[in-house]
């Protein structure tokens, strides 16, 4: 039940965001014919060909409910630009987007889990301020700005990656994406290390820890096999709401990158008013941002007896 009332949530979130979207790009000045005649003369009849084409003289809830209903179906229309069809446009650009946000949260939860542990079990220790103190630095940089220094160190001045595109096969993709998943999972990483040291110390002083304790427990057994599973909660919550910024935030990196992901689609669609796919791509980013949240709730499921008893 509690399954159903959250998937009904996303879907009446999910209408809300593409009235607002819509609408919204609706009001924007220009308009199709604007955008395909650019600085050509033209005559009344061909703009209201184009207008007509476009259906922009019907009401706004006449062109939003056949919007809706073609999106319904999966047609998100034809781009303005490249007159192609925007699913077509948005399945070309989603799996380089993909595979950066899957590089970079990986990234993230294998460095970020264990740094965050290591910081806990030696709270106050050398090792603890120097984990917080970098964590604090990797904070700081802006992942636009990280792009610069990794592509100017690795890519121009040693030559270990290439400088810009995503590669062609899985092992030139792997190695294109290391610079730009590493500019995107540092901030991030040091999100989940605070996250992960916080979460463990409030666990610290819990009896089930101090139990473990008593019985003579080695430290590194109690830390791992008991603490690391009750604080995974906050973590899946960070984690996942990381992997939806990747997934519709990783637009700087991209274009410092030339990686011609969602986030490069993005910036040219805006640029050239090209509306179909700025709309697609909006609901994409909420359809996303709603699945991830969903999925989160699932792993509380999976992970805590508790939760999963109150379900």
């Amino acid at each position: 039940m509690a399954v159903v009332k959250r998937l009904c949530s996303a879907i009446l979130l999910l209408g809300v965001l593409s009235v607002l979207t819509y609408g919204l790009l609706a009001a924007a000045p220009g308009g199709p014919e604007h955008v395909l005649l650019g600085g050509r003369p033209s005559t009344p009849e061909t703009r209201a060909a184009i207008r007509e084409q476009y259906h922009l003289d019907d009401p706004f809830p006449v062109r939003y409910a056949r919007w809706l209903g073609d999106a319904v179906r999966g047609d998100f229309g034809t781009s303005i630009y490249s007159r192609e069809p925007v699913t077509a446009v948005l399945a070309e650009r989603l799996p380089v987007t993909a595979a950066l946000a899957g590089y970079a949260l990986t990234l993230t939860v294998v460095v970020g889990v264990p740094a965050g542990l290591a910081a806990a079990m030696r709270r106050g220790g050398a090792l603890d301020q120097g984990i917080t103190l970098t964590s604090l630095v990797a904070l700081s940089v802006p992942p636009f700005a990280l792009s610069i220094l990794l592509l100017y160190g690795f890519a121009v001045t040693l030559g270990w990656f290439p400088v810009f595109g995503a590669g062609d096969t899985p092992l030139e993709r792997l190695t294109h994406l290391t610079l730009p998943a590493i500019a995107l999972a540092t901030a991030q990483a040091a999100i989940v290390v605070r996250q992960m040291r916080a979460a463990a110390l409030d666990l610290a002083a819990q009896d089930f820890l101090t139990f473990a304790r008593a019985r003579g427990l080695p430290r590194r057994r109690v830390w791992i096999s008991y603490a690391l599973r009750n604080a995974a909660l906050p973590v899946l919550t960070v984690g996942g709401l990381l992997l939806a910024a990747n997934l519709t935030g990783s637009v700087f990196v991209e274009q410092a990158f030339g990686l011609h992901g969602l986030g490069a689609l993005l910036i040219g669609a805006v640029g050239q008013k090209d509306i179909p796919v700025v709309q697609a791509l909006v609901l994409l980013g909420g359809a996303i941002v709603i699945a991830v949240n969903l999925l989160i709730d699932l792993a509380y499921v999976a992970v805590d007896p508790r939760v999963r008893r109150r379900a």
